[in-house]
């Protein structure tokens, strides 16, 4: 690699809030924010929106929508009136 161009390639700690989850790991990103992580050591930490403890995907908690329903409202609105 050539040296003096490449970010800095630090632990970071990244935390989800809404799942009270948080995982160390080694990332480019940065932040003022600090935190004391288990081992005793404070490392920078970013705050996430979602993450795979909170994701529908990941967790399976994923809301069916209604398709029936709509379907339905589709066929009664644009139905053919009759046959060709």
């Amino acid at each position: 690699m050539k040296p003096g161009i490449h970010p800095a390639y630090q632990p970071v700690v990244f935390r989800d809030k809404a799942a009270d989850f948080a995982f160390l790991t080694r990332s480019t990103a940065t932040s003022d924010k600090t935190i004391e992580w288990e081992d005793g050591k404070t490392y920078p930490v970013i705050d996430v929106e979602i993450s795979s403890q909170s994701h529908p995907f990941y967790t399976g908690t994923a809301r069916v929508l209604d398709t029936a329903g709509r379907v339905e409202r589709f066929e009664r609105r644009y139905a053919r009136r009759g046959a060709q």
